[in-house]
Parts: C-alpha cells; structure tokens; sequence
C-alpha cells in the first residue's frame, strides 16, 4: 500500500509539474476547451484508474463503472498535456488508449497524449 501511495505521489507531482503552457496535441470526440487547470481531473483519474494502467504493459484489464465515469468527466486534452516523459515511464500510454476507448471516450487515431502517438489504427 505504502508502495501504491509513493508512485501515486510521483505520478501526482509529475502531472502537476508539467508545462500547462504546452499546446495540446490530442483530440478526443466532443473533447472540451484545452486552457484552464484540469489538475482535479488529473487526481479524479489516478484515484480511479491507476491500477487499470499501470505497467506491465499485460493484461489490459477493463476499467471499472468509477474509472469510465473519472474518463467521462476529465479533460483529456487538458490532461495529456500535462503527461511528461517521467509520468510515461510509470504509466503503460498503451493501456492509458485502452481504457479511454473502453470508457467511449476514445482518442483520435494519429494524435498524441504527451509524447505518446495514438496508433492510426486501434483495430
């Protein structure tokens, strides 16, 4: 539990400490605004989450009814804005598509969440 409230901790003050300058590369359907603080999202979704994309990067698990719900209300733009190379390496980005297509709140095809690339293709 200790080791579960650590890497929430770093993961936090990753996302905190990323530019909120960068412009927002990813685009998800009916997306909001990208200005603005989504750091309550960014909580909203490692205390719903994280355990459904955390590495390994096997198995991809459904999210649960509280994860979708933390994936609807979030800004994602907002929020991948805020995904660091450091926040990458704790978080499985493959995972992170997964669980928003799962939630219906899929990225589109071709754009990225922090440094990561949404694949062309997610069939």
């Amino acid at each position: 539990m200790a080791r579960l409230f650590a890497v929430c901790f770093v993961l936090l003050s990753f996302a905190m400490a990323a530019a909120a300058a960068r412009p927002a590369t990813s685009s998800t359907a009916d997306a909001p605004a990208t200005s603005g603080d989504c750091s309550s999202d960014v909580q909203d979704l490692m205390a719903n989450c994280q355990d459904y994309v955390m590495f390994p990067a096997d198995p991809k698990i459904d999210p649960s009814q509280a994860c979708c719900a933390a994936v609807q209300r979030a800004n994602m733009p907002c929020v991948c804005n805020k995904v660091i190379p450091e926040v990458e390496q704790l978080i499985c980005m493959d995972k992170v598509v997964y669980v928003v297509a799962f939630c219906k709140k899929p990225f589109q095809p071709g754009s990225n969440c922090g440094s990561y690339h949404v694949p062309a293709s997610l069939a």
